[in-house]
């Protein structure tokens, strides 16, 4: 027996190794499912990519629309597409949920690498960065070296983003390794990436008169509900714990204001196992758009769901894995399908201003407007209202 420990030995230092234990990897990721449900609750499909985007020019995209094209803008159709079918610009994808922004942090105790690969079967993934292997329905960024410690170089560009606060935490740097050819490597303090589907979420938002009832429609607990409203800047929130089934809630009254949902949604954040700069990196790169005036429901994403609709697979596999997604469901309200109706009802009208006005003003609901102006569509009989909400989204 001690002949073999011995030659065991010889052999171990003849080869130049030695026994050593693996990097203790944690890996967190937080992201965002965007949806807009009417006021019977009924999801609604809309284009979550039309109109402008403020990610910088070095974030991938699976394909782009022609240069100063915006859609959504009160501009003609486009000139790639043709207008608002699943063409060829990604602002023309339609879909029922925006999967906004997920970025993957990893945190190791010494310099090491792992595969990453995401997959999406119900979605396509629009942007995205460092560069991946493979990018359709789910990412592939192959073999990802964390860099602890590591004074990496991170692009920048001039300009507000979104883009940019989810840096402000103390993951490691990562590095991704070749890809072939003449690229060079690329750095980041994450792995971004966003894009569209349609699929069912656990929850169902509408709305009874001044009630909002809140449904859970799986077999999870919801942990945390936020009702958030903005009535011309004035905010009110209300929050309900542990949600099994159904929930009426009043609207909230807007005696409120943004520091303490900041501080409210940073504390939910981490119950939920985010570090606080973690949480703080999210909160800040959607309070914007987050907090903007209307009615809205945030709620965290049970983990089933989103192993369910975002399979990942890390090998090695890491010590620890949290995986955050927050649920954003849009309440299109009476007052608001009413007042976009207002407006674009004036398109037709025989005064330039007047139609100028009316444009400007649907502008300003973005994006979700569109659910709206689609039903429009639909019933009306007016043929100049018709072209111009044409014109307007693109449609």
């Amino acid at each position: 027996m001690r002949m073999l420990i011995a030659l065991a030995a010889a052999a171990l230092l003849t080869s130049g190794a030695a026994p050593q234990d693996s990097a203790k990897v944690v890996v967190h990721e937080w992201g965002t499912f965007t949806t807009v449900a009417g006021s019977d609750g009924a999801s609604l499909e809309w284009r979550p990519l039309a109109g402008p985007s403020d990610l910088p020019s070095f974030v991938y995209t699976a394909t782009g629309s022609p240069k100063g094209f915006r859609h959504g803008q009160g501009i003609d159709p486009c000139p790639r597409c043709g207008g608002g079918k699943d063409g060829g610009c990604k602002g023309c994808t339609q879909g029922t949920i925006r999967m906004e922004t997920p970025v993957l942090y990893f945190y190791s105790d010494r310099e090491t690498t792992l595969s990453v690969k995401v997959d999406f079967p119900k979605g396509k993934i629009t942007e995205w960065y460092p560069a991946a292997r493979q990018v359709g329905k789910g990412i592939d960024w192959g073999t990802v070296r964390i860099l602890p410690g590591a004074n990496a170089p991170f692009l920048v560009e001039k300009g507000e983003s979104h883009y940019y606060p989810a840096r402000e935490t103390d993951a490691n740097a990562v590095r991704i390794c070749s890809l072939g050819g003449t690229k060079a490597a690329e750095h980041e303090k994450f792995l971004f990436y966003r894009g569209v589907g349609t699929f069912d979420l656990p929850l169902k938002v509408s709305l009874s008169g001044d009630k909002v009832v809140v449904r859970n429609i799986s077999k999870d607990r919801i942990d945390q509900v936020v009702l958030f409203e903005n009535r011309n800047g004035k905010v009110g929130y209300r929050i309900h714990c542990y949600l099994k089934d159904e929930v009426v809630l009043d609207r909230p009254d807007a005696d409120h204001g943004i520091d303490p949902l900041t501080s409210d949604l940073t504390k939910i954040l981490t119950t939920q196992g985010l570090y606080e700069k973690e949480a703080r990196a999210m909160i800040t790169t959607w309070r914007d758009s987050w907090f903007e005036p209307g009615l809205r429901v945030f709620y965290t994403v049970p983990r089933s769901v989103t192993d369910t609709v975002l399979p990942l697979e890390l090998d090695p596999k890491p010590a620890e894995l949290v995986r955050v997604l927050v649920g954003r469901a849009e309440i299109l309200t009476p007052e608001m399908e009413a007042a976009i109706a207002a407006q674009a009802a004036k398109l037709g009208n025989d005064s330039i201003e007047t139609r100028e006005a009316a444009m400007a003003a649907l502008r300003k609901y973005g994006r979700f407007a569109e659910p709206t102006l689609r039903k429009i569509l639909a019933t009306t009989e007016d043929a100049e209202v018709k072209v111009r909400i044409k014109n307007l989204i693109g449609g």
